[in-house]
């Protein structure tokens, strides 16, 4: 099949909208809407900085590669990437490897924070959690690292690699758990809240397959190793659900995340950010300790009767 704009030869057929497209326009059109959304999301002044949380996944490293070709040459704006090490076994190793080389031919700073910091891995993590997720505890130890790492750099926003699937995904599991606060809350951040660095989403309106297959194509090295724990997600029942809606109905998923953005403004408006102050960690916080603490004190006690 040949490409729709030229005499190549199609790398892919785009479902949603039937276009065939070769290497050179699929790059052009990812990098379009990618630009497009940075535009829309973030106000980039000179002094600034944009640190970019980076697992060396496909999705994080073609948000950081695409960052690079827009910011990279401006050398009053300053990029970092941040990758945090879990402390997985045979899983963090070698894409803590892939982001460090890529960073270093790029000329991009790169920080490394870990688990180990509060003297804990999630292998250790895994195995007193009970019935909660391991991803569950994962998830906001990476987001507390992330966001102290961006703001000891001074970072204005903090970059991450979710896709389009990943929102909708995020949409229909909070609509079906009724949680609609936490609906209001979801990136990009618009309003800055103390000691919080705002979050963006360059590939917010970029499907998984497209992100791996522009990875592929640009030649991105990345790391395509499984987490060892994914299984146990709660996400992975919403992905069969929203990839069996794309499957009959192309273009479902972007009619998920419309809708959100239809609604979100009332949702902000009903629920709208909460006063914060400062966990004894330095973390924001609306209790006395951050999730963070918690879960912290919580599993250190399990850890310590192994």
């Amino acid at each position: 099949m040949k490409c729709d704009l030229c005499s190549h030869e199609a790398v892919t057929l785009i479902r949603y909208n039937g276009s065939h497209l070769c290497g050179e326009h699929f790059t052009s059109y990812v990098e379009k809407r990618v630009k497009k959304e940075i535009r829309k999301q973030i106000d980039v002044n000179s002094g600034d900085t944009i640190a970019v949380a980076v697992s060396g996944g496909k999705d994080s490293m073609v948000t950081l590669h695409i960052l690079d070709m827009v910011f990279g040459e401006r050398r009053d704006i300053s990029l970092c990437a941040i990758t945090i090490d879990e402390g997985i076994a045979g899983y963090r190793p070698p894409s803590i490897d892939i982001v460090k080389d890529f960073c270093r031919e790029r000329g991009i700073t790169s920080y490394i924070r870990a688990f180990s910091e509060m003297e804990m891995s999630m292998d250790m993590i895994a195995g007193v959690t009970g019935d909660s997720s391991p991803c569950t505890y994962c998830g906001v130890f990476r987001r507390k690292l992330m966001n102290d790492q961006a703001r000891k750099v001074g970072a204005k926003y903090l970059a991450t690699g979710h896709n389009l699937d990943d929102m909708a995904q995020s949409v229909m599991m909070n609509i079906v758990r009724g949680d609609v606060e936490r609906l209001a809350r979801l990136g990009p951040h618009t309003k800055v809240q103390p000691g919080l660095i705002p979050r963006f989403l360059p590939l917010r309106m970029i499907p998984e397959k497209e992100s791996l297959l522009y990875a592929i194509v640009s030649g991105i090295p990345f790391w395509d190793g499984e987490c060892p724990y994914y299984m146990d997600a709660l996400r992975n029942q919403y992905r069969d659900v929203v990839d069996q809606l794309e499957d009959r109905s192309p273009g479902s998923k972007f009619s998920i995340l419309s809708s959100y953005d239809t609604l979100k403004p009332m949702l902000t408006e009903h629920f709208p950010p909460s006063g914060l102050h400062a966990c004894s960690c330095g973390e924001p916080t609306l209790g006395e300790k951050c999730k963070a603490c918690e879960f912290q004190s919580v599993l250190g006690k399990r850890i310590r009767y192994l």
